[in-house]
């Protein structure tokens, strides 16, 4: 009698064990609508061949500048077939400048010695970097030319590049920033996420869904 109620006994912890492994295992999966959603129609990438994982910020939002230390440490290791690309948001036709400065720092070939910096200096050292004069004042104090941005921030490239942006902005759909979108089809941000460590979790989960396509 003892060694069939220790039998059932083990049995039940067993089965318990597996149920909340179960549970663990669904809680690892994420919805759409609650903590993500579709981009329809889906938008075509810059490397259809590759998972593609587009992060959109605004260098003066401060939602964006918490949210950078966990893309820069997300980016540094990302799986083979998964490429990263940031795209500074225009949606706010104030937000413009710095759109024309990303991509001017993207051209002079400086932007990775000065992306963080620029973060820093107006969310740490609250500069006010909102005008072109400004910002070359600010690249002009890190040792660049400043009259080399100047004409990037002017330049033709530049005014194609935020223009062909802002046109995807619109069929993304996002309505506030940071927002990120993997591979054109699906939209993960703060609101539907609640914390930045979840919206890395929610986008790796994502892309695991592509790569096994």
């Amino acid at each position: 009698m003892n060694k069939r109620w220790l039998l059932s006994l083990a049995s039940l912890a067993m089965l318990s064990g597996l149920i909340f492994s179960g549970n663990a295992l669904a809680q690892m999966a994420y919805v759409e609508g609650n903590d993500y959603t579709l981009v329809s129609p889906a938008v075509k990438t810059s490397q259809p061949d590759k998972v593609v994982v587009t992060e959109i910020f605004w260098y003066g939002c401060p939602h964006c500048f918490r949210f950078e230390p966990y893309v820069e440490k997300w980016s540094a290791k990302l799986p083979e077939g998964v490429v990263f690309e940031q795209v500074p948001s225009s949606i706010n036709p104030r937000w413009t400048e710095h759109a024309r400065a990303y991509y001017a720092f993207q051209l002079m070939g400086v932007l990775q010695q000065i992306h963080r910096d620029f973060f820093d200096a107006i969310h740490l050292k609250r500069q006010r970097l909102n005008s072109v004069d400004t910002i070359a004042e600010f690249v002009a104090e890190r040792g660049f030319d400043a009259d080399a941005f100047r004409g990037y921030y002017h330049s033709f490239p530049v005014d194609t590049l935020v223009r062909k942006n802002s046109q995807k902005e619109r069929l993304y759909g996002h309505e506030g920033v940071p927002a990120v979108i993997v591979n054109g089809k699906y939209l993960v941000n703060g609101s539907l996420a609640g914390s930045n460590e979840r919206m890395i979790q929610i986008i790796d989960f994502l892309v695991a869904e592509e790569l096994s396509r």
